[in-house]
């Protein structure tokens, strides 16, 4: 019988020809190559580098007190993001998610080093190369963790996974977010954050790169029924630039597009207008521990309701959606009345967190903007993971949806740049995402079926079964 030599993985990959195998039976417990396993390593990996640089974001400005320089980056940052978001999918498919992971981990420790270059010399000229590097660098990480994220987990316990990625990561936001509220504890009036803190985020960054090394092929990743996580093939160049290019005439994405491109356009907002506005240096920290520790909360509990909310898998996606929404409205209507006290963009007595009374407001409004952002997107994986469970095709989707959510960010930071209105900033966030939710319904009535895949790979209402033998070891 013919088999095909997997690159990566090492070993040899039976054909739709051959009959599957008969699985053994299952082993349960923990174990170093099952699905649990290896999301929660993505989430570490995502915990020190994504984690550090959501921390380091959420300063305001870089922990600069001119945002001039990190606004000028991170255009940089999420236009190359927007490019290689799509092509990350791509990667994927051809160098397999440990490579993959490692260029792009490999990314993040330079941009943290690029502010501390600029303490010290005023220059953009690094920060901004550091940026668009890193842009190219988190397409690749991204793609590589969405496709591992959405098809490895059995569909039905897809959101439970999901959040608990989700918990992972945000827990670095928190960390990260101490780290600058202790270091520059004692320097209310200082510009920037300290050296120390940079320095600090470069440490985990490394940490998180290294990791990516005991990621598995995913030849090697077993459920516990004893199916395959996902089939495994590479592809070839030519295949993914012609699927690429159907991802632009797919209706399916065509209904994600305005999701995607709101889910990181409100950040620019919330961390430099809110955030990096209204609060002094050391409260700038101590919020994002709490912004972060939100995103846990919020995906936690939409991830639980996507899971176990209703028999029908349909009904907790259409359910889902109108939660999300009724929220995002009523935590958007509370941004809109916080922002009428500063319609100019100044906030001349900034707001320490030991002044409880004027600080109690502001700080739930921005922790609830923590608790939506999680919600929106773990939705968002939650219905493409929904959509098949092939990691080709997955990685191909969530790397379009990265694409375009950098895209809008990128368009974001620029916005910004050039002192755009605040009150026009908060109104085109809130537009954006309240035309989301009713396209978001549409794709979950028309394309989320009830049916369990838990055996099935699905791949444009196709099934294909994929029950092979699973090893009874891990060697």
């Amino acid at each position: 019988m013919a088999v095909s030599e997997l690159p990566e993985a090492g070993i040899p990959l039976e054909t739709e020809s051959q009959a599957p195998a008969p699985a053994p039976a299952p082993r349960r417990g923990l174990r170093y190559n099952s699905p649990l396993v290896q999301v929660s390593l993505i989430g570490l990996i995502c915990f020190c580098c994504p984690g550090m640089f959501n921390a380091l974001s959420g300063l305001g400005g870089g922990g600069q007190f001119d945002h001039t320089t990190a606004d000028n980056a991170n255009t940089a940052l999420y236009a190359c993001f927007a490019v290689f978001g799509v092509l990350g999918g791509a990667a994927h498919n051809l160098l397999g998610p440990r490579i993959t992971l490692l260029l792009g981990s490999l990314t993040y420790p330079l941009y943290a080093a690029s502010f501390l270059y600029y303490n010290h010399r005023k220059s953009q000229v690094f920060p901004v190369t550091a940026g668009a590097l890193l842009g190219a660098g988190a397409g690749l990480l991204w793609a590589a963790q969405g496709a591992i994220m959405t098809s490895y987990p059995p569909p039905n316990r897809r959101g439970s996974y999901i959040s608990l990625f989700w918990c992972l990561f945000n827990l670095g936001g928190v960390l990260g977010g101490l780290l600058p509220f202790s270091f520059n504890y004692t320097r209310t009036d200082a510009s920037s954050v300290n050296d120390a803190t940079y320095i600090a985020f470069m440490a985990f960054m490394l940490v998180g790169a290294g990791l990516t090394f005991l990621v598995l092929p995913p030849a090697k990743i077993v459920r516990d029924d004893g199916t395959r996580a996902t089939r495994v093939t590479y592809s070839s160049v030519s295949t993914e630039g012609w699927e690429i290019l159907k991802l632009f005439t797919n209706w399916k994405m065509l209904l994600i597009l305005p999701a995607a491109w709101a889910s990181n356009f409100f950040y620019t907002y919330q961390f430099n207008n809110v955030n990096g506005v209204l609060f002094t240096l050391r409260t700038k920290g101590l919020n994002n521990v709490f912004y972060w520790g939100a995103q846990m909360l919020g995906s936690a509990g939409i991830g639980y309701f996507l899971d176990f909310g209703f028999s029908s898998r349909r009904k907790r996606g259409l359910v889902g959606v109108a939660a999300v929404a009724v929220l995002g409205t009523a935590i958007w209507a509370g941004g809109l009345a916080n922002q009428l006290r500063y319609l100019d963009g100044k906030f001349p007595n900034p707001i320490d967190f030991k002044d409880s009374h004027r600080y109690a407001g502001p700080f739930l409004l921005y922790f609830c903007y923590g608790l939506l952002d999680a919600m929106f997107q773990s939705l968002i994986y939650w219905i493409i993971g929904a959509l098949a469970n092939d990691s080709q095709i997955l990685s191909r989707y969530v790397g379009f949806y990265k694409g375009v959510q950098s895209a809008g960010a990128a368009v974001a930071w620029q916005v910004d740049t050039h002192k755009t209105s605040l009150l026009s900033q908060l109104i085109v966030n809130w537009g954006l995402t309240t035309i989301s939710y009713p396209l978001l319904a549409v794709l979950v009535f028309f394309a989320v079926k009830d049916e369990d895949y838990s055996v099935s790979s699905v791949e444009d209402g196709k099934e294909k079964q994929m029950k092979m033998a699973a090893p009874s070891s891990l060697h």
